[in-house]
């Protein structure tokens, strides 16, 4: 989807700190995505992380009775193995944008 190697090839080793470093401020944790999900996944709390209020809403109105708890409770299943794709995915694009803001800076 996003591929930053070329970009990155060419930065000077300053610009490759800088980057490494607003990826690290501006991107998702891995561990603190999936400590969301296993503590309270069942709200949806791993899905307000990622910006997915909608469903992450849904989540935890359906967690309020006992057949909606069962249906999120398989809804939360289903996204661990979907959450570290979402985390990996919003930091390339993350990476991407510093990327272009870099080059705009450095021109």
């Amino acid at each position: 989807m996003y591929n930053n190697m070329e970009a990155k090839m060419n930065m000077d080793p300053q610009q490759l700190m800088v980057l490494e470093t607003e990826v690290k401020n501006r991107g998702k944790d891995m561990v603190v995505g999936y400590l969301l999900w296993w503590f309270l996944g069942l709200f949806g709390a791993h899905r307000f992380y990622m910006g997915r209020t909608g469903s992450a809403i849904a989540m935890l109105v359906l967690s309020i009775t006992l057949i909606g708890m069962i249906a999120t409770w398989v809804w939360m299943i289903v996204d661990a193995f979907l959450l570290h794709t979402w985390i990996k995915e919003h930091n390339q694009r993350v990476e991407a944008d510093v990327i272009q803001e870099l080059q705009y800076r450095y021109q």
